[in-house]
């Protein structure tokens, strides 16, 4: 299941209203197509907003119990540095405030972890805490619910409707291809 451009604009629209802390979290897997792992193991070394690019070199998972942050990613394409669009920018800088607000609340509690989306308290998002989220904010953005993978199908149809050069979609989706792109994009 796929979202149209005017579902995935609902959504986030809703999470922007709320200043949900995940708000760019969903940005970078609606915009980017960024895997749930990718994302949450994102750290802010891999984030230059100045140059308006991002590199996914680590992913966060659950392995056996155990959480996992790995310094690999699924595909040799996902090392590549991705640009960042402006919604990504201003996402992530609100990002960057509305972690500072938490870091302050949390004083001693508050672990480092120099990841970009964390608990309250610095502390790694769990894969399945994200999922049940994501789900909430469907119902409550009112819009289908779709798997947290599924967004990455939406993410073409998005950088269409945002006028993205076909070039720079094709970083973005990380295909190898023109073509393929330009399939996907028509």
């Amino acid at each position: 299941m796929v979202w149209s451009v005017d579902e995935a604009r609902r959504f986030l629209e809703h999470l922007r209203a709320e200043d949900d802390p995940l708000y760019a979290a969903y940005v970078l897997i609606l915009v980017l197509g960024l895997r749930r792992g990718e994302v949450l193991g994102l750290a802010w070394d891999c984030v230059d907003l100045g140059g308006e690019q991002l590199w996914i070199s680590r992913q966060l998972t659950r392995v056996g119990g155990q959480l996992l942050h790995r310094e690999t990613t699924k595909t040799e394409d996902s090392a590549a540095p991705l640009p960042l669009l402006g919604l990504c920018v201003s996402a992530l800088r609100h990002r960057q405030w509305k972690q500072e607000d938490a870091r302050k609340d949390a004083g001693a509690r508050w672990q480092d972890s120099d990841l970009v989306f964390t608990t309250r308290n610095g502390t790694p998002i769990e894969p399945r805490n994200f999922n049940r989220a994501f789900e909430a904010y469907c119902r409550k953005a009112g819009v289908p619910k779709v798997r947290v993978h599924d967004t990455r199908h939406t993410c073409a149809s998005l950088l269409a409707a945002l006028d993205v050069h076909p070039r720079v979609a094709m970083r973005i989706l990380r295909h190898s291809q023109i073509s393929m792109t330009m399939d996907v994009y028509t």
